[in-house]
Formats: structure tokens, sequence, C-alpha cells
């Protein structure tokens, strides 16, 4: 807790510009692989900058580091990079059906964060993401659900209602819940870009290694 702490004191002023000026738009297609055989299934990484990997190179984002670790262990799927710059969970809702179109198996769901750090009322943040992930599960996708936690700076009742949304809906929707997306890398300056939020290539493979043995119980239920 002290280096997290440490984190959200130094970084909360900056993170909120970043975060919030950021947002991009983009009607084009997210980045796939360009492997050329078949694929047992597809994965679709939905969130903002922390997933689509804001200052590392594509292949350095943990999307693309989770589908080279699954291939290399013989899971022949596919990771889609559909993350947004700047998204609140208010945009990862309005673009659902636009993202069902990628026809997923399975949908890595990181939201929030943007959220928080704009004070965006943790009631609105949890129907959001309530209303994304009932759509998701009423078109078959099984879903893996990214915690998130918010910096200290707001507020103990802020923070533990913010957390609070990811527990009570895995529970209610019985998804497979990720308890923190940054585990072992928020804090850490070695494993995170000079914003002091953004992870390093070397924070990524840790991300990956951290969601890989949740994202393999996706593919074991997918596959019932």
């Amino acid at each position: 807790m002290n280096g997290l702490k440490l984190w959200s004191t130094m970084t909360l002023i900056f993170l909120f510009y970043l975060f919030a000026g950021c947002e991009r738009h983009n009607d084009a297609p997210p980045s796939a692989s360009s492997q050329q055989f078949a694929f047992d299934g597809t994965i679709v990484a939905v969130g903002d900058s922390l997933t689509a990997g804001l200052g590392v190179n594509e292949e350095d984002a943990y999307p693309a580091q989770l589908e080279a670790k699954l291939m290399s262990a013989g899971y022949k799927w596919r990771v889609i990079n559909a993350g947004i710059s700047g998204e609140t969970s208010r945009g990862t809702l309005a673009r659902v059906f636009w993202l069902m179109k990628l026809k997923p198996d399975i949908i890595i769901l990181e939201t929030g964060a943007n959220d928080g750090l704009r004070g965006i009322d943790t009631r609105e943040t949890r129907k959001n993401i309530d209303e994304t992930v009932r759509i998701l599960q009423a078109n078959n996708v099984v879903v893996v659900l990214a915690g998130m936690k918010m910096v200290t700076n707001l507020g103990q009742k802020f923070t533990k209602e913010f957390y609070s949304n990811y527990l009570m809906i895995a529970e209610k929707y019985n998804l497979i819940l990720v308890p923190f997306f940054l585990e072992g890398v928020a804090g850490d300056p070695s494993l995170n870009q000079t914003d002091g939020i953004h992870p390093t290539s070397e924070g990524y493979r840790i991300i990956a290694k951290t969601i890989y043995p949740y994202v393999i119980k996706a593919i074991d239920m997918r596959k019932r």
C-alpha cells in the first residue's frame, strides 16, 4: 500500500490531465495479429490507454504480449487491442455493439479509471459497466473483468465505493475477476513511464502475466 499511496500522491494532477486530455476517436478497426493460420477463438481487449498501450510500441502493449504468451503455450487465440486512450465507462458502453462486430469469444474489460480521475459518481460508473456486461453476456461473450483501484487522494469513501463496483458486478454476473489490473506495477517507477501511470514494456509484460491465468480460465469456460 505504501507504494500505491506514493504513486497516487505524486501523480494525481498529472494523471487527470493525461487521462482526460488524450482521448481519441478512431472508426478504423483495432489492430489484430497478422498470423495467417486459423485461430481457435478471438479475445478482444477493451479499455482505455492502459489497454491501448499509450507510450509504447504496439507489440509491447499488453494485448500483443498476452497473445504471444498464449501462442507460446499452445493456445491459438487471437487478441485484438480495442483500447482507446481517454475512454470512460460511458464511452465503452456507447461502443459495445460496435465491439460485437469483431465477433469476440472473450472480452477483457478494463474500464473506469478515467471515471475515477474525473470524479464521476461511482454509481454512474457502476451503471455503465453493469450494462456493458449485461449486453456482452446476452451476446454469449465470456467477460474477464479487470478490477481497478483509484488514487487515495480522492478520499477513502470514494476509493472504497469505486473498487467495490468491480466486486459487485463480478458477483452479480458471475464473472472472472482480475482483482487489480496493475498488480505489481502501480507505484513502481522502474515499471512505469515518466508520467508515473502508464507501464513500460516490462510493466505490460507483468500485466500480461497477471491476467494470463484468468484468460486461460475464460478459454476453458468458452470450450464447454
